[in-house]
């Protein structure tokens, strides 16, 4: 029997629309979060005193023994202003038909992007500029801070015992302030018993359960930007890590002009004629982890991080550096500084300085008291690399 049913008045039923959009909240930058934000910058880089050389006392040999003299000395540690940007086109009939402000809803997951490049450039060092300096995860590296979790990880004892993640943060004469992980540990540490067999991290039916490490909060970043495949576990003293704004993040609408691919060149869009606007996002921003000499790190190779690799450790190449005189016939020189983008280590009797780098370019500095400074920069891809350097006495 002939009925006017829903397919035949498809056209004039209406459609509810809630009123907002399902979607997670923004998230922010973990780092930015925990890391010491210094005034903002007035220039492209700005320049940081580091104390690089601690004083001697000295003894006085009896009554009319002479007094020796000791010196200090100081480092220059450079933030550089690097730019985080996008451009979203949008056509101006697509906004005026929408029933939600598309502007409002863009900006905000700009802001969130931006942030996850933030973390993983400062953390992970993915997208690095070749002007920032190495990464947390690289410096921990060298410094010997790296935890390897073993084929039967016993967690507590590589969290909380000697040899753990917060003994080597010790070990370099700073305290721990946060940790932060991947979502997947957070099972590793329900799990987690303490010598008396009872569970770490109680469970109450009255709230969600709070994570700390000795002591110290625990953070699970949910922006996307932690590499389970690089780490497990960060933790660290993040005073030591500090960033500066040079231009904080501001939006602009252009109605005018062109957008070009960044590879071709291509015109891709041209703004007036195609009735289209774009949103365009700028923050600058740059970090250091100044690292600064204490008592019981004299030669700045130690590192206020330190980090839980995963069961496979994510693959390094081995870059060493040996450091010679020019006389005419090089003579090993010992104790010079070799820093790869902030990563230190001195070179041993042999002359030799052995580090573990991921791929990437990197600015090298190489030097020692009484020689003239190298600097060079040098390209990690998928094998080992080895540098010769010749240091000349200053004259």
């Amino acid at each position: 029997m002939p009925i006017v049913d829903r397919q035949a008045a498809e056209a004039l039923i209406q459609e509810q629309l809630i009123n907002t959009i399902q979607q997670d909240a923004p998230k922010k930058s973990v780092f930015m979060s925990l890391a010491r934000k210094l005034a903002n910058m007035t220039s492209k880089q700005t320049r940081v005193p580091v104390l690089d050389m601690l004083p001697t006392a000295y003894w006085v040999n009896g009554d009319t023994g002479y007094k020796q003299t000791s010196d200090q000395g100081w480092d220059n540690v450079y933030l550089t202003a690097e730019e985080l940007a996008v451009i979203v086109p949008i056509p101006e009939s697509v906004i005026a038909d929408a029933s939600f402000d598309i502007l409002g809803e863009i900006q905000p997951r700009v802001v969130e992007a931006i942030g996850q490049r933030v973390d993983q450039a400062t953390i992970f060092g993915v997208g690095r500029p070749a002007a920032w300096p190495a990464d947390i995860i690289t410096r921990a590296r060298q410094a010997g801070n790296n935890v390897a979790p073993g084929s039967t990880p016993n967690y507590y004892d590589l969290i909380m015992g000697d040899g753990g993640v917060i003994a080597k943060v010790e070990q370099s004469g700073h305290m721990v302030t946060g940790a932060i992980s991947s979502m997947e540990m957070r099972a590793k540490l329900r799990g987690l018993k303490g010598t008396d067999g009872h569970p770490i991290f109680n469970t109450n039916m009255q709230g969600a359960t709070s994570y700390a490490l000795d002591g110290s909060p625990m953070y699970f970043p949910d922006n996307g930007s932690f590499d389970s495949s690089v780490a497990q576990l960060i933790v660290g003293d993040w005073s030591q890590a500090v960033y500066a704004i040079r231009q904080d993040i501001t939006v602009k609408i252009l109605d005018q002009g062109v957008i070009r691919d960044p590879s071709t060149k291509e015109i891709k869009y041209n703004l007036a004629q195609q009735d289209m606007i774009a949103l365009r996002v700028v923050f600058r921003l740059g970090w250091a982890l100044p690292n600064p000499v204490t008592c019981m790190d004299t030669g700045r190779t130690m590192c206020p991080f330190a980090y839980l690799e995963p069961t496979t450790a994510v693959t390094t190449q081995t870059v060493t550096y040996t450091v010679k005189d020019n006389q005419d016939e090089p003579v090993p020189i010992d104790g010079v500084t070799v820093d790869i983008s902030g990563a230190r280590l001195k070179t041993g009797a042999d002359g030799t300085a052995k580090f573990n780098l991921r791929a990437g370019t990197y600015e090298v500095k190489v030097s020692k008291r009484g020689y003239k400074t190298v600097i060079e920069t040098i390209t990690v891809a998928e094998s080992a690399l080895s540098q010769n350097v010749t240091l000349i006495a200053n004259t």
